[in-house]
């Protein structure tokens, strides 16, 4: 199990700090979602400040393992939210599946390690 935490949570990383980053710095492809979703763009902004906040979280766990499973909770709150705005505005599944696909990545992550809940962070 190890090992599968490892490779999902370096997946994760490079997910969300690329995905992040392209929200904040405005990449067209980010920008036309956003307005596919009905969303302002500022809460663009804040969804990939949110993601990498996720992803720094994602890499201290690296060294404290107590916080994968916390990152996971806070990735996991934020891709849920992306499906149901997803469906919201009656989404085709070619457009919801990535966000389904990754709530299900950090879903399998944080259960993994969900014994770092009770792990202090020293």
């Amino acid at each position: 199990m190890i090992i599968l935490s490892i490779v999902l949570q370096s997946l994760l990383v490079l997910y969300y700090a690329f995905s992040g980053g392209a929200k904040i710095a405005g990449a067209n492809y980010w920008v036309d979602i956003f307005k596919n979703l009905e969303l302002p763009q500022w809460f663009r902004v804040v969804t990939g400040s949110v993601q990498l906040v996720g992803a720094a979280a994602l890499i201290i766990g690296y060294r404290y393992e107590g916080m994968v499973a916390w990152a996971g909770i806070w990735l996991g709150i934020t891709m849920l939210l992306a499906c149901v705005a997803h469906f919201r505005v009656k989404d085709p599944i070619s457009k919801t599946t990535p966000a389904i696909f990754f709530t299900a990545l950090i879903i399998v992550l944080t259960i993994i390690n969900a014994d770092g809940l009770r792990l202090p962070l020293s």
